[in-house]
């Protein structure tokens, strides 16, 4: 039987593992970070309608430039950031993913680097590799907020063609503050020599935060680009539907790189009908922000330690030990409750679930902390 490792794989990619979540048929799954509410049926009727009219001209290539999308998304960033965004300043993909891997084919790629601080999306670091982008793992504090003076050393010394600042950050939920991006971007250009590198913005968990949305600091600044995604607060994961914005520029760049009509008309059609409910989705939001606080002030009043979270999950401990996260994982998953080990020692991240899914949850972290106790 042939191995893996028996093929003409490339160097970069011998030794790791593909990224995923386990799937596992439990009565609360909370490893995903995915909105737990479905989709109203007034939405589902008004996407079988938009679908039922794309279907018509299926035989028929979509819009490859997804304009009326594009200028639908630069609608809501307008509405609920405040900044004026142009369609020419918006870009649309199949999930988020796909947006961060045209960025890097079009500004990475053999020979040039990109930098995230870990623990941060593993997907950063994954994608950097599937496109011959070298990888460099930046520095963050104890309490999992970036250390502003060592991330401006390491970027002055590493020169990186690509940074990703995540905010709210995946898997700790911290946000990052207006000052440590603008001191990021600044060193990201001197490092370059004023010829500039690209600095990503990834704001998939946006909707979540307590704070503003970092989209206003594209102004005057042609290689900042914030990157979000419809699957979170939209309730809309199995879409697949990413976008970002940034100066126009930026979106021509990414068109060099991108699949011809890499959107198909079905997930353009979805896409737009979503939007056109954004006002009921986000009320979904703010349920699972109020849900998400209820989260922390019990997780702490279990006797957790708990990481300040903008996002839709909220990473929890310490579980001391070597491998104590994983046999905290294992004895809530004995409990009926899925959650994410993402492997940083000592933690573990729950997503936000329904009311009654984060009882069961909460439950089964009293036990468990009742039981460590004894």
């Amino acid at each position: 039987m042939t191995r893996i490792d028996d093929l003409p794989l490339r160097e970069e990619l011998r030794g790791k593992s593909p990224y995923g979540a386990p799937q596992l048929d439990v009565p609360v799954r909370l490893n995903t970070n995915e909105n737990p509410y479905p989709l109203p049926e007034e939405l589902v009727r008004r996407i079988a309608e938009r679908v039922a009219e794309a279907a018509r001209g299926l035989n028929r290539y979509p819009d490859r430039d997804a304009v009326e999308l594009r200028t639908a998304l630069a609608g809501y960033l307008t509405r609920v950031t405040g900044h004026p965004v142009g369609h020419e300043g918006v870009w649309a993909a199949n999930g988020s993913n796909e947006v961060i891997q045209q960025l890097l084919q079009t500004f990475g790629g053999p020979g040039r680097t990109a930098i995230g601080f870990e623990p941060s999306y593993s997907m950063h670091a994954l994608i950097s590799r599937g496109t011959g982008t070298g990888w460099i793992s930046g520095p963050r504090n104890e309490d999992f907020t970036i250390d502003t003076e060592a991330a401006v050393r390491e970027i002055h010394a590493r020169r990186p063609d690509v940074v990703f600042v995540c905010s709210p950050n995946n898997p700790t939920g911290t946000a990052v503050d207006r000052e440590t991006v603008l001191a990021l971007y600044e060193a990201a250009q001197e490092a370059k020599g004023g010829a500039g590198a690209l600095v990503v913005v990834d704001e998939a968990y946006g909707e979540f935060s307590h704070g503003e949305s970092l989209l206003p600091l594209l102004a005057g600044r042609p290689t900042l680009v914030v990157s979000r995604t419809m699957s979170k607060a939209f309730g809309a994961a199995g879409l697949r539907l990413g976008y970002l914005a940034a100066d126009p520029a930026v979106v021509d760049a990414v068109q060099l790189v991108r699949l011809p009509y890499h959107l198909s008309a079905v997930t353009q059609a979805t896409a737009l009908a979503a939007l056109e409910h954004t006002d009921t989705l986000l009320g979904y939001v703010e349920k699972l922000k109020s849900e998400r606080d209820r989260l922390v002030d019990e997780l702490r009043a279990a006797g957790c330690e708990v990481v300040a979270s903008d996002a839709n999950f909220v990473q929890f401990g310490r579980f001391d030990g070597e491998g104590g996260q994983h046999a905290a994982w294992q004895a809530l998953l004995e409990r009926g409750v899925l959650v994410r080990d993402n492997g940083v020692p000592g933690w573990l991240r729950v997503s936000t679930g329904t009311p009654a899914e984060n009882d069961a949850f909460l439950d089964a972290v009293r036990a468990l902390m009742k039981e460590n106790k004894r």
